[in-house]
């Protein structure tokens, strides 16, 4: 650690609020490596939605000063105590965590993998919390069949592209939806199959919509990522011993849910976190493996929205939070 700066440049929050209260500093301490961590030089830092959900206090603050940010990929510039032996100075990894809009995070290496050489740093970072979200819901939160008819709300999101890319590689038939027709065209040029406008004010007719496209029956799942305002529409369209999965609160929390209302189809309602299916290393590598496979094998399209720089960090939530953007967003220190 001798070599290392005694300051960073980070983005943290000493109250919750609005984008005011980001605050980009360039003289922050470094972090102190504890047992079982290492410090990761970021070279890319994903942007997700859950960290409004922080800045907003939607997520309770751990502590203040709060450092923002649950992922990135770089280089490993220190290792901590008992660090697994994959895990050296220089190796090039991806993680997820905690305090990732930094030039340095200390990481739990239970969340921390090394890069395969056939995997871009940038692409790494901009396909691991969204796309191991997308393949955990499928795999686990409802597993996903050939020929399943599934819908996905937020279809051109980050999780939502990847979930239209994977159904499709598994040969899964999707209805997406999404708040305008450039977002609709880019859900479908990734897998999508039938495109329909959410119809907000208009439940019924989303219901009805989505019955004649699959004959009547509904949808194997439903994941939906936006939360209050699409939840009704979303269970109404669930097929009998479905599944309705809550994955977001894009629109604000569901709140006052009746249980009773899923008797009518036998529904299964889930509301999963990723970390709780890649709670062990080895679940995490497993799904990795698997993820950077659809990645080679199946060619997907790793949509990139845009790079911004870590101070830039105002407009690149104003952007996220205004519906303005397609795909992943980055940082860079």
């Amino acid at each position: 650690m001798s070599s290392l700066p005694k300051t960073m440049k980070a983005v943290l929050i000493e109250k919750t609020g609005g984008t005011e209260v980001l605050e980009y500093k360039t003289d922050f301490p470094m972090p102190e490596l504890k047992e079982g961590e290492v410090l990761v030089k970021n070279e890319f830092i994903g942007i997700n939605y859950i960290d409004t959900y922080f800045r907003t206090g939607l997520y309770p603050l751990p502590h203040t000063p709060y450092i923002l940010g649950r992922e990135g990929s770089g280089t490993i510039a220190a290792v901590g105590p008992n660090a697994p032996f994959d895990l050296k100075v220089g190796t090039r990894v991806v993680y997820m965590g905690s305090y990732a809009y930094a030039e340095y995070t200390p990481v739990a290496s239970k969340y921390t993998i090394p890069i395969p050489d056939s995997i871009p740093t940038k692409i790494a970072a901009a396909s691991c919390l969204q796309a191991l979200t997308a393949l955990t819901l499928i795999r686990e939160a409802h597993k996903v069949e050939k020929g399943d008819w599934v819908l996905v709300t937020a279809a051109a999101g980050g999780v939502g592209l990847w979930l239209c890319q994977l159904l499709k590689a598994i040969g899964a038939r999707t209805i997406a939806t999404a708040s305008t027709p450039e977002k609709r065209d880019l859900a479908k040029q990734n897998g999508a199959e039938v495109l329909l406008e959410y119809h907000e004010g208009d439940q019924e007719t989303f219901v009805k919509k989505v019955k004649e496209i699959t004959g009547g029956e509904g949808v194997a799942a439903v994941f939906d990522s936006v939360g209050k305002s699409t939840f009704d529409a979303s269970l109404g369209v669930v097929a009998r011993k479905g599944t309705m999965v809550s994955f977001g609160n894009a629109s604000g929390p569901v709140t006052g849910f009746a249980l009773g209302r899923l008797a009518a189809n036998n529904v299964k309602l889930v509301r999963p976190t990723l970390f709780n299916y890649i709670y062990t290393r080895e679940e995490f590598q497993q799904y990795a493996a698997e993820l950077w496979n659809f990645i080679e094998k199946d060619k997907l399209n790793v949509q990139i929205h845009d790079v911004y720089a870590l101070h830039d960090i105002v407009r690149a939530t104003e952007d996220i939070e205004g519906r303005k953007t397609t795909g992943k967003l980055l940082l860079q220190p």
